[in-house]
């Protein structure tokens, strides 16, 4: 009969636990060698058996697979967002309600000290055990949520405090009472309304991102993942069921969605990956808190200097630059595709991509800029900074 400890146990990680095991039962025998007398041929055994575990840990961490890194995301012992607030502030005044509906659990929101730094502190909570879990809807918020959220950044803006975002959910809740009270609408005006606030805004994915339900906490100026992390459009279980019709080809859909941490930093879409311990955050919690207290700070002093409107600005170019494409393709790009594909019809469609201008398609006139306000309610319009869009086909 399996235990609880053999639930929490990934399959890859089967090694490790086989070799923490000898390490504990060496450990006991150098405590009764040490007792009866010399206990230094079963001391250096065990500094040699830490080498090696630790090297068994980088080897199979530093290249797991997208399903497995989604795994060691969702793992039952990773910190979630109340352990993180207990091991990196100072000091944490939790702050309630959306003013309509109720306390939404599946959100925290409150004022937080973080070194000289006072912020607003806003995450995701999932909940240890079966009661927590339902308290907090096992991470998935509900519109009121949301709103929460919202009227907790809004607030900072007020009195010019920074706000820190964690990012650790499945997804917004989907049920029906959720979609009645306006679901896809809050997240919306939540992504409109983070991108104009005139504080500085730092987001850390630390777990699951997964998502309307992450973006409605996520829009910032710097966005992070740690380095075990996930974040994309849709959970793999729920993209496999779309596109193959069946949840059975998670791993397949895992890879796809390029959803890692580094495939996330290749693309542009984060800034930076925060390293977990060796193992992952699960393993050591005040070694995973310590490293991304560091990274908060390091970019809480970085944009604290910097000018409000700045921040502004810098932060609406940051999402313009997100999804940039090119047409047509160069002629190494062609080489690597007919390499590739190695059949006629790739060197038709090659030389169909790189055809004169007169010869193509033609492609849409650029989109001209506009004077749009999309903020009605008293606050500054930027639709000056629209830019002339990319040609499309």
């Amino acid at each position: 009969m399996s235990t609880a400890g053999d639930n929490r146990r990934l399959s890859f990680d089967a090694p490790i636990h086989e070799m923490e095991a000898r390490l504990g039962e060496m450990q006991a025998e150098y405590a009764r060698s040490r007792a009866g007398g010399d206990a230094s041929a079963v001391a250096e055994q065990i500094r040699r058996l830490r080498r090696e575990l630790a090297g068994l840990k980088q080897t199979i961490y530093a290249n797991l697979e997208a399903w497995q890194q989604v795994q060691v995301a969702r793992h039952v012992e990773r910190p979630q967002s109340r352990e993180y607030i207990d091991l990196v502030f100072d000091e944490f005044i939790e702050l309630h309600g959306d003013r309509a509906v109720g306390d939404d659990g599946a959100i925290v929101t409150g004022l937080a000290r973080l070194d000289e730094h006072k912020i607003m502190f806003v995450g995701h909570q999932k909940g240890r055990n079966l009661s927590e879990r339902t308290a907090c809807n096992f991470g998935m918020p509900h519109p009121e949520g949301y709103r929460k959220a919202i009227l907790k950044m809004q607030t900072a803006e007020k009195f010019g405090l920074p706000i820190v975002t964690f990012i650790d959910t499945p997804g917004a809740y989907p049920g029906i009472a959720a979609e009645e009270r306006g679901q896809a609408l809050v997240i919306a005006e939540n992504l409109l309304k983070m991108s104009m606030l005139k504080t500085p805004i730092i987001s850390v994915v630390i777990g699951e991102g997964g998502s309307g339900g992450a973006l409605g906490i996520g829009v910032a100026d710097r966005l992070a993942m740690l380095e075990h992390a996930y974040y994309s459009v849709i959970t793999p279980e729920g993209c496999a069921t779309i596109l193959w019709k069946s949840s059975e080809h998670w791993k397949k859909a895992a890879e796809a969605l390029r959803m890692t941490s580094r495939d996330l930093l290749g693309f542009g879409i984060i800034d930076e990956v925060v390293p977990e311990p060796l193992g992952g955050a699960h393993r050591d919690h005040r070694e995973a808190a310590s490293t991304l207290k560091s990274f908060l700070l390091r970019a809480l002093r970085e944009l604290v200097e910097i000018p409000r409107d700045v921040v502004l600005q810098q932060r609406y170019e940051k999402y313009r630059r997100i999804g940039v494409f090119f047409e047509g393709v160069d002629a190494a790009a062609a080489e690597v595709l007919e390499a590739v594909v190695g059949s006629a019809s790739a060197t038709e469609t090659t030389a169909a991509t790189l055809a004169p201008a007169d010869q193509q398609r033609p492609t849409r006139p650029p989109i001209a800029a506009v004077d749009v306000d999309p903020t009605p309610h008293g606050v500054d319009s930027r639709a000056g900074a629209l830019e002339t869009a990319p040609t499309r086909d």
